[in-house]
């Protein structure tokens, strides 16, 4: 029965330090939501010149 008593400390361990690792949201709403759009215009600016080089290659076939 050793065996499980093992994989019980093991997974209690795990879980600690599981909890530990795991960042905490310290933005306040306002500070989250400016993030989230700043994140989305860059976003969307990789993908406007990601179809324009797709729209360049194809121009050239």
């Amino acid at each position: 029965m050793s065996r499980g008593n093992q994989r019980e400390k093991a997974r209690a361990k795990n879980q600690k330090a599981e909890a530990s690792v795991k960042s905490k949201n310290t933005m306040s709403g306002s500070e989250f939501q400016r993030h989230k759009e700043n994140s989305a215009a860059i976003m969307r600016e990789k993908q406007r010149l990601a179809n324009e080089r797709k729209a360049a290659e194809a121009g050239k076939k």
